[in-house]
């Protein structure tokens, strides 16, 4: 009988924070930008040049702290992580490695198995390396320290996870933490949420714990999903073939669907950690644990609940809502304004939920205000335009964000409410239809179908369908009298 194995996998996860500059200097942390042009003396590491820390960087991860329900350390002090390479400028890093600002907390995570507690290690505050871009053409290696000194959080998890479906889990529970919290955009594609997968494997009931890898370049989550379904058949491979696992680091190349070894992997002596002398330690005061606990906002666990009870939704409904904080953003915003929740719930999960798909986007990306969808629930309402006619402005509203009354007016798409030019056009469309006018009058009821499709296509869908439909059945009975 062959051997059964268990994965066993924790992951560390960076996360760049939301805020306007770098946590140890005052240049700008957007996104893009000419390479090297965010930078300072110190972000670039130049002699004699003071780190003075960002106090919104604390902030936000004392946030994350709280929201994972972590211990926080009131006294937590900064570390120099030795290492020379060249997208890090001054020959180290600073971390935190003795006293991490948050320590032992949870999240809880929906599996097949039903929920599951992950632990928290710690999370750390740290900042960022520069970026090696590697041009081929000309055979050389470019540094951008744009992202050097950039702020980061690690969130370093127990190895509590034992498959790929429970690690996407834990990603998608953290990736909307924080972005409820607003500490992070969360981005996998641009990198301002990077995870490293520690994987090992054991023997089905086997005390110890195997020899672990760690992987890197993980940029999405089927990525990661496929970095360890591959690290894991490696490492069983190898035991079942009497070698051993070597823990090392590797690197995974998701267009080949492998990874191979980068280095071995460091111990903390390798780093020759030791506090860095030119920052003070952080204290933390209760007030200030406190001042942050009560600027919380409400996260997709409170969301969910109350948009079932507040606002009647279905479960499945509200998980779509609150699976983007943006998507939830616009929907509250929209209800707001208008005071038609169930309304914009359907226009979110059904119209704008099929033209994301069609254009292969997220709801991050969706670019429309509230007031004008706001505005368009209204124009249906009132009966100035039909629902046929208000799905074409929504695609409108979508893709350049139109005011729709605007609109409807320049287009000339309002309902048409005059019921005698309404009665004239059917008169018209049943006068030159009279076989479909006989097979009515012989039973077949879809004939009157044909007689409304046609009404509808002559009208341009500005027609309310049911003032058709009485319009048209009172001349074919009155035809029948």
């Amino acid at each position: 009988m062959s051997k059964q194995y268990e994965t066993v996998i924790g992951l560390e996860v960076h996360v760049e924070l939301a805020t306007k500059t770098k946590i140890f200097c005052g240049c700008s942390t957007e996104f893009g930008g000419a390479p090297n042009t965010h930078t300072c003396p110190v972000c670039t590491g130049m002699p004699g040049s003071l780190p003075v820390l960002n106090k919104q960087v604390v902030e936000y991860a004392l946030a994350v702290g709280l929201a994972t329900n972590c211990g926080i350390n009131q006294y937590c002090k900064f570390d120099r992580k030795n290492y020379f390479y060249p997208d890090n400028p001054q020959n180290y890093q600073i971390s935190q490695l003795y006293l991490p600002i948050c320590h032992d907390g949870w999240v809880e995570i929906e599996t097949s198995a039903g929920t599951k507690k992950v632990g928290i290690h710690e999370i750390h505050m740290e900042e960022d390396a520069g970026k090696l871009i590697h041009d081929e053409w000309e055979d050389c290696s470019l540094v951008d320290y744009n992202r050097s000194g950039v702020p980061l959080i690690e969130i370093v998890s127990e190895p509590d996870m034992r498959s790929a479906d429970e690690v996407i889990a834990y990603l998608e529970k953290l990736r909307l933490i924080i972005q409820y919290l607003g500490a992070s955009d969360c981005k996998l594609q641009e990198g301002s949420m990077r995870a490293d997968v520690n994987l090992s494997v054991r023997e089905l009931g086997a005390p110890q714990m195997g020899t672990r890898t760690e992987m890197k370049n993980l940029n999405s989550f089927k990525a990661i999903a496929r970095a360890i379904e591959g690290e894991r058949k490696r490492q069983i491979e190898l035991i079942e073939e009497g070698k051993k696992v070597i823990q090392e680091t590797r690197r995974w190349d998701d267009n080949k669907e492998n990874s191979h070894a980068m280095r071995s992997k460091e111990d903390a002596q390798d780093y020759r950690y030791f506090p860095d002398p030119d920052l003070t330690p952080v204290v933390i005061s209760d007030e200030w644990i406190q001042a942050v606990r009560d600027r919380q906002p409400e996260l997709r666990t409170e969301k969910l609940a109350r948009y079932q009870k507040e606002f009647s939704i279905p479960l499945y409904d509200a998980e779509i809502l609150t699976g983007s904080k943006h998507m939830a953003d616009v929907f509250e915003a929209t209800v707001a304004l208008c005071g038609r929740p169930k309304e914009v719930s359907n226009w979110l999960m059904v119209e704008a939920m099929r033209l994301l798909k069609e254009k292969e986007q997220e709801p991050d990306d969706m670019a429309f205000s509230p007031e004008n969808l706001a505005k368009l629930i209204g124009l249906v309402e009132q009966g100035a335009v039909t629902r046929t006619v208000a799905k074409t402005v929504f695609e409108e509203i979508f893709a350049n964000n139109v005011d729709p009354e605007q609109y409807v007016e320049e287009k000339g798409l309002k309902a048409v409410s005059d019921e005698g030019a309404l009665r004239r056009t059917i008169e018209e469309i049943v006068a030159a239809n009279p076989q479909s006018v006989e097979d009515y009058h012989n039973g077949k009821v879809k004939a009157m179908g044909f007689l409304v499709g046609q009404t509808m296509r002559a009208m341009k869908g500005k027609a309310d369908p049911a003032a058709v439909n009485k319009i048209v059945k009172e001349l074919l009975t009155g035809g029948a009298n």
